[in-house]
């Protein structure tokens, strides 16, 4: 957690945020883990908002997939689908890497493949 704090610090500072959203995304991981559900979320979705306005598909897609994981815990599946779904649609190639398989597993378990 430190290690992540010190980075989102250097992002502050420098105003080099390209890796923002990751940065973010990570530390909601971790708080989730830790057992905080409501700070992780909002992480989660300070992520994902980071993403979006930079145009980062590949850093708006793993925040919406940590994102959709937490809304599917929740019971939220609809959710969880419907926040993942235009942000997987969006690929047009590179579906055999890590984050876009991972990303349909995901959208298949919660009944939308995309």
């Amino acid at each position: 957690m430190t290690q992540l704090d010190d980075a989102l610090r250097i992002v502050e500072r420098t105003g080099e945020r390209w890796f923002e959203a990751e940065l973010c995304r990570h530390k909601g991981q971790l708080l989730l883990r830790q057992g905080h559900d409501e700070a992780a979320e909002k992480l989660c979705r300070k992520a994902l908002s980071i993403a979006q306005a930079q145009e980062a598909k590949l850093w708006e897609l793993r925040a919406a997939g940590s994102l959709a994981r937490l809304r599917r815990a929740q019971g939220r599946r609809a959710e969880a689908r419907d926040l993942l779904t235009p942000v997987y649609g969006w690929f047009t190639e590179g579906f055999n890497t890590p984050d876009l398989k991972e990303a349909k597993a995901l959208l298949d378990e919660l009944g939308g493949a995309g």
